[in-house]
């Protein structure tokens, strides 16, 4: 199938592991229209963001015995943004030409990645030690540049780590997968099964974590890492630009899919999904009352912290039941596109990789927290990740 007119398919491989044709040159990386257009995104979050939020929730306490509060509105901010893509399109915005712009959009992200965490490093250096990230003050400017030196850089209320981690990257991801498919409907008069399984499955894991969004202030990211070029690039332009690559892949190489196929691939991601969701929401729960029914009778084990640490439930099967989940439905993300090109596969062998590496992150802090609590909890539940595997 030829590539979209005046385009070139910047998916078109010799093989699964070949290397691509040619490599763009900055003629075809630089467009100040896909700069102003990525800007005006941010605009349009950053905007949807200061919106009054049906909830505003408590983060972590801090060095300092405080603790921020945050809008918790990101599922509507991904509501009214279908509703303005939406009266766009009916009023002749032309979104399906989204996907020729790609690159130029990809390289304008990390642009403005880079001069963003630039300006959060020199705001950094004049913030109070205790408003300082644990690992991104080392005194090394390119390792804290990296890694962020501020824990929670913010104007005024409006925080920037909070507001990247799920608005402008994870909603620009779906958005970008629409225009995919309409791109494809335009070429062969109607979206192939296969895309329509690829934005749907997206659809429901974004919608999902926006919806849920304010167990994102109980991660990692948030208590524990500065917000500097890693999270910010991450955020902004690897998220909607490479966790859309099932999507591009399909609209330049359609794959034939039948429904029984279909039906089993639907199968897989909602076992990943039920899984995902039942570990979060039960960690969850278990975080803001121990004592609520629906968890009041899982089994626990005491530390010297004063917190308890599940040892049942879908927490005594493996330590990580959530990233289990997660690649499960990472995998079914990436079916529909085949079996014969390793490039549909990057996000799940990506995204194995990056669990595996925080699960071992998580592991190590944990045993410094907890001591010999974590040492009787790893044996009791000694399966990391895949049960009887790993």
């Amino acid at each position: 199938m030829a590539p979209p007119q005046g385009s070139r398919a910047p998916l078109e491989f010799g093989g699964p592991l070949g290397p691509p044709p040619y490599l763009p040159g900055l003629e075809e990386l630089w467009s100040p229209w896909a700069l102003l257009l990525c800007l005006t995104w941010l605009g349009l979050q950053a905007a949807l963001y200061l919106l009054p939020a049906r909830k505003v929730a408590e983060g972590q306490e801090l060095k300092d015995k405080s603790r921020l509060r945050y809008p918790i509105n990101g599922f509507q901010a991904l509501v009214l943004t279908a509703l303005l893509v939406g009266l766009g399109v009916s009023a002749g915005l032309p979104l399906s030409a989204l996907p020729e712009m790609l690159l130029p959009l990809a390289f304008a992200a990390t642009l403005t990645a880079f001069i963003f965490s630039l300006l959060l490093y020199l705001k950094a250096l004049v913030a109070p030690a205790s408003a300082l990230a644990p690992g991104g003050n080392s005194g090394n400017l390119i390792y804290d540049f990296f890694l962020g030196r501020e824990l929670n850089p913010r104007i005024c209320s409006f925080d920037f780590k909070y507001f990247c981690e799920l608005r402008p990257g994870l909603i620009g991801w779906v958005l970008i997968n629409l225009a995919l498919l309409m791109q494809e409907a335009e070429l062969r008069g109607s979206p192939s099964l296969a895309m329509w399984l690829v934005n749907g499955f997206q659809l429901l894991y974004v919608a999902d974590a926006l919806w849920y969004e304010e167990a994102v202030l109980t991660t990692m990211d948030i208590i524990h890492d500065g917000f500097g070029f890693m999270l910010a690039f991450g955020d902004l332009a690897w998220v909607p630009f490479t966790y859309s690559l099932q999507a591009q892949f399909l609209l330049y190489h359609p794959q034939p899919l039948g429904w029984p196929l279909a039906s089993f691939i639907c199968l897989i991601n909602a076992v990943g999904y039920y899984i995902f969701r039942g570990a979060n929401s039960q960690k969850n729960t278990f975080r803001k009352n121990p004592s609520d029914p629906r968890v009041a009778d899982l089994e626990t084990i005491s530390t010297a912290t004063g917190r308890r640490l599940l040892v049942s439930g879908w927490w005594g099967m493996v330590r990580h039941p959530n990233y289990l989940g997660d690649l499960i439905m990472a995998l079914a993300w990436s079916l529909p596109c085949g079996v014969f090109h390793l490039l549909p596969y990057f996000y799940f062998l990506y995204f194995t990789a990056l669990l595996v590496h925080r699960e071992d992150r998580d592991e190590r802090q944990c045993l410094q927290k907890y001591g010999l609590a974590w040492h009787e909890y790893c044996r009791r539940v000694p399966y990391r990740i895949v049960p009887y595997v790993y």
